[in-house]
């Protein structure tokens, strides 16, 4: 019964009085635990660590790159090839496999070791009171009923609940979303509290910035809301990445296809009365036509370029159809805390009395820009009083060392640091200027910090807090200079400028000061009121442009976050999610029903929505299926624990790499490592580009394998003694159909790309128009190829052209001669044909060069020759092949520029 009492009150700790608490766990808030009942509990609770996901061994990512159909397809047609006793096509596709294999598990086992690098989920110690001692232990060892001792620069290492706060504040944004550290204090809460306002309670990997407190731990390991999110994480079920899905589906088509025609060719040679092997033979140089065999180790390269591109922008991506999946991304769902925004605190607005402006700080380069009115306050004496206050009534440190920022200390006294550096002063030197003599801290109850200082054998007080509490103690406001009486309508239009300001999401500072005589004592009484602060935790300076350019691009931003609707709404207005005079639409978390609960209309909601606020990592969870389920890709951007089960549930999940927990970045598909958001704008182009020309080579590659196929096919109808040899078209497929299909890999892309609306999730790589072209394509090269072979029987006739084993020749060179100049007709057909993205792509001419190259080798490698039945060729026959191969090219070039087909 007491286990049963244990587990209830444990589920809702915030919501539970402590007494009660330390009874169902049957510890004392003095003495703690007794060590030995430590080894009881750790049987019953486990260990307090967050199970992660274990990185994947090399025999699975070995094995990973054998799933795909494509795949399947070449494996099977090696072991059709050994079972008809063609050893060396059997081979040859046995190997081209292997090769394709190995890069995919080169790449994805880089990119393994790279996540290796970012997981430094280290122990940190906790103090705990244990039989009446305080003790230093591994965190790892905290158990439920322990009596946890914190202190600022602490990490919390479980969940606890507070029963003594001195000042306490800690900063839960990796876990809650919330920019700024939360107060804390040991009240009761009622049960339905959100987490990110549960006062009373300390959450594991969270961070504490000021005060001390004791606790008594309710939670650990998995157990805790970190604990929670993590197993969500590893329940959110991951889809096939879209690419994935496309070349499944083409495979399986393709499948259907070749085999269909391999029986017809069958079953209408056995009807001519054909041999039964020469009819399988010739299935057989049809099956080896029809499959790409090259077709899977170019999409694999092109991804493993398009990866290590990303690489040099400081992406890692952790697996190479997630590349591509970018590329079809149509709507962000992104944080707030740290990815649109610093994670920084500094000072906003200003507002004096007769003067108020927008600043824009910037500490490390001592610049500070008055966005309005800087005449009026920049050189007041107000603004002289205030980054006085601002330095002196602070306790936090900032300096900068080797042009790096170094801060400790509560965020908000550090951002009001930054406004002192930036205004070009120096905060150590005021400091050593006007000794501190005397220090009222803020307290809860107070909300009040004051200092005295001496000033040339006088004294000054400065004090900063709350409007209220602080306007209570002020008699002044300083205007112009002047000491002006602080009327009764004076308090309450500060009092509707601080509401306007926290409207706008800002956190409000209220400073005061006053000149004395006395240098001893510090007597908060009769103040002069300077003005406010408005306090935020700005948006980074690149973010802006990049969001435009995603809508430019036609994908949508949606903002996603723990914080205050009011905070997200401002940012949202700053970076460009929310359009200057759109209607702005906050859906709140306690707004939002569980997914399977959703009405029609409450869906439209979320659908239409751009901002979310004081959301639960459950809701972000439901929304990315809600996108899912109306057929959007969803992108989703993240770097706290909170983030995690979204990122997993995204078709492309982005983490953090320098401020993102290592739950996140084990969950995400990409990794930034620089945390820009820009990078995302990078990764998305690239995507785009990779698409493309995956798009392109495979039409390359299809029409080329169709016009073997059909060279073939007309050669057995037409009853022609000779016949394109299966090691021939091997050849073919696996040289000069991927070489130049590798270089229309690396092509650049067009540069209009981005300014094109994303493709439909369903979208087929081949769509129909696609495959009219490619089967034109396909006619008119086989029939340029029929043509040379019937010019040179005509030749042969003559007397002009050698006749014996030539005709198969002719065949073959042809071929690969109207498939290589084939390659230029994959560029776009608007504007100028030799500055258009395949002619002006270097790696194309590399390839034809090593075609050509490779070709010339044949010859001269007697074996191999012997194997390809080559035989010398005559200049008559070269100006055949050479005229019929261009005249295919300029044919199709001139259909396209025509706008016949694509």
């Amino acid at each position: 019964m007491k286990d049963q009492v244990a587990e209830s009150d444990l589920s809702l700790p915030h919501a539970v009085s402590v007494e009660q608490l330390v009874q169902s766990l049957a510890t004392d808030l003095e003495t703690g635990l007794r060590s030995e009942e430590i080894a009881d509990r750790q049987q019953k609770w486990g260990i307090n660590q967050v199970k992660s996901q274990k990185p994947k061994s090399v025999l699975l990512l070995i094995l990973h790159q054998f799933t795909s159909p494509i795949t399947y397809l070449s494996l099977a047609a090696a072991a059709l090839s050994f079972f008809l006793g063609e050893w060396l096509d059997g081979s040859a596709i046995l190997i081209v496999t292997v090769i394709n294999a190995a890069i995919g598990f080169f790449m994805e086992y880089n990119a393994e070791k790279s996540m290796e690098s970012l997981r430094k989920m280290a122990l940190v110690p906790a103090k705990v009171m244990r039989s009446g001692r305080l003790q230093e232990i591994s965190s790892e060892h905290l158990v439920p009923g322990d009596i946890l001792f914190l202190e600022a620069g602490d990490m919390v290492s479980a969940d606890a609940r507070l029963f003594l706060c001195v000042q306490l504040e800690v900063n839960e944004s990796a876990l809650t979303g919330e920019s700024l550290p939360t107060p804390k204090q040991p009240a009761n809460l009622p049960a339905e509290q959100p987490l990110a306002e549960r006062s009373n309670m300390a959450y594991k990997g969270s961070f504490v910035t000021k005060g001390n407190a004791r606790a008594l731990v309710t939670g650990t390991g998995m157990q805790t809301e970190l604990g929670q999110i993590a197993s969500m994480v590893q329940q959110a079920e991951q889809a096939a990445t879209p690419l994935e899905k496309k070349l499944e589906t083409f495979s399986h088509k393709l499948i259907k296809i070749t085999l269909a025609l391999c029986v017809l060719v069958m079953v209408a040679g056995l009807l001519q009365d054909r041999p039964w092997m020469e009819s399988l033979a010739t299935a057989i140089a049809l099956a080896v036509a029809a499959i790409p065999e090259g077709l899977s180790i170019v999409v694999t390269l092109a991804l493993a370029q398009g990866m290590l591109r990303m690489t040099r922008h400081n992406v890692i991506v952790k697996k190479l159809s997630a590349v591509e999946t970018l590329g079809g991304t149509n709507v962000i769902c992104t944080d707030k805390t740290g990815t649109l925004t610093k994670n920084k605190i500094e000072v906003d607005s200003i507002l004096m009395p007769g003067a108020q402006a927008t600043v824009k700080v910037d500490a490390l380069h001592a610049s500070l820009q008055f966005l309005s009115s800087p005449n009026q306050l920049q050189n007041s004496l107000n603004f002289q009083h205030l980054l006085h206050c601002c330095a002196l009534c602070n306790t936090a440190s900032y300096h900068i060392l080797n042009g790096e920022e170094k801060e400790i200390g509560d965020p908000v006294e550090v951002g009001l640091l930054k406004l002192v550096y930036a205004a070009g002063q120096d905060a150590d030197s005021l400091r050593r200027t006007f000794p501190k003599v005397a220090e009222e801290s803020f307290t809860s109850e107070t909300k009040i910090m004051g200092t005295l200082h001496q000033q040339e054998g006088k004294g000054i007080i400065y004090a900063k807090g709350a409007l209220e509490e602080l306007l209570a103690r002020c008699t002044y406001q300083l205007l112009d200079g002047q000491l002006v009486l602080l009327t009764s309508s004076d308090r309450e239009s500060w009092q509707e400028k601080e509401e306007q300001v926290a409207n706008e999401g800002l956190k409000i500072l209220a400073f005061a000061y006053k000149e004395t005589s006395n240098t001893k004592d510090l007597f908060m009484e009769n103040l002069v009121f300077l003005g406010l602060a408005g306090l935020l935790d700005p948006p980074r300076e690149d973010v802006k442009q990049a969001l435009e350019e995603c809508r430019s691009a036609g994908i949508s931003v949606k903002m996603i976050t723990g914080d205050h609707p009011a905070t997200a709404r401002n940012i949202a207005g700053r970076v460009g999610i929310v359009a200057p005079g759109q209607a702005v639409q906050v859906v709140l978390g306690a707004q939002m029903p569980d997914y399977a609960r959703l009405t029609d209309w409450q869906k439209k909601d979320w659908l239409s929505a751009s901002i979310f606020a004081r959301v639960s990592p459950k809701q972000k969870l439901d929304l990315v299926s809600l996108l899912q389920e109306n057929q959007l890709v969803v992108g989703m951007t993240g770097d706290g624990v909170n983030d995690a089960p979204a990122l997993k549930k995204a078709d492309i999940g982005i983490a953090m790499g320098i401020r993102g927990t290592q739950v996140a970045q084990e969950a995400a598909d990409m990794i930034l490592q620089d945390d820009a958001f820009p990078s995302i704008v990078v990764a998305l182009w690239q995507g785009r580009i990779i698409f493309d020309n995956i798009r392109k080579f495979v039409v390359f590659m299809l029409s080329c394998n169709l016009s073997e196929l059909l060279v073939v096919t007309l050669v057995s109808l037409l009853g022609w003694s000779f016949q394109l040899l299966p090691i021939q078209i091997l050849f073919i497929n696996l040289i000069t159909d991927v070489l130049p299909a590798l270089a229309l890999g690396a092509s650049p892309g067009h540069p209009a790309i981005m300014q094109q609306q994303p493709r439909a999730l369903g979208e087929p790589i081949l769509q129909n128009s696609h495959w009219v072209a490619l089967v034109v394509y396909a006619v008119v090269i086989a029939g340029c190829v029929l043509g040379a072979v019937f010019l040179s029987l005509w030749l042969v006739g003559r007397g002009q052209i050698p006749a014996e084993g030539y005709a198969n020749n002719i065949l073959f060179l042809t071929l690969i001669l109207c498939q290589l100049w084939h390659v230029f007709n994959m560029g776009n057909t608007k504007g100028n044909f030799f500055k258009n993205e395949v002619f002006t792509n270097a790696y194309i001419w590399y390839a034809l060069l090593l075609c050509f190259a490779v070709l010339g080798a044949v010859y001269l490698v007697p074996t191999v020759a012997q194997a390809l039945a080559l035989l010398p060729v005559s200049l008559p026959q070269v100006a055949v092949m050479g005229g019929f191969s261009l005249l295919s090219f300029f044919l199709i070039y001139l259909v396209r520029k025509l706008h016949i087909i694509l």
